[in-house]
């Protein structure tokens, strides 16, 4: 049983960072493409960012984060990071982490997947 931990939520200005991070645990994180989602209130869930389970150099991005986000990976650690940088109001969102085995980058890019985080709260402040 796969099971994924988000940590580094919180508040933050606009045009500040933070860095999430989800540690995975029950089954070894290179056979694993991992992301981020988020959901604000009243609206669906979307895709934000993934990496490739092939290679850390495949990376995936929403177009509204390209730029201001960077997805990473430590396979050593199990720990998928998200960097992010000049926070915006509209990415306030419950933030959370998600795996799959194998995926395609299709799917990678979508919202469904079969292993989720609890969520984590940003609040960005204007």
């Amino acid at each position: 049983q796969v099971q994924l931990v988000e940590s580094g939520g919180g508040l933050v200005q606009a045009g500040g960072s933070l860095r999430l991070s989800c540690a995975a645990s029950g089954l070894d994180s290179s056979s694993l493409g991992m992301g981020w989602s988020r959901q604000a209130p009243g609206k669906e869930r979307e895709f934000v960012a993934a990496i490739s389970w092939r290679s850390s150099k495949d990376t995936y991005y929403a177009d509204s984060v390209k730029g201001r986000f960077t997805i990473s990976r430590d396979n050593a650690k199990n720990t998928v990071y998200l960097q992010m940088n000049n926070l915006k109001p509209e990415d306030t969102a419950v933030y959370y982490c998600n795996a799959e085995l194998f995926p395609t980058a299709r799917s990678l890019m979508g919202t469904e997947h079969e292993y989720w985080g609890q969520g984590t709260q940003i609040t960005v402040s204007s």
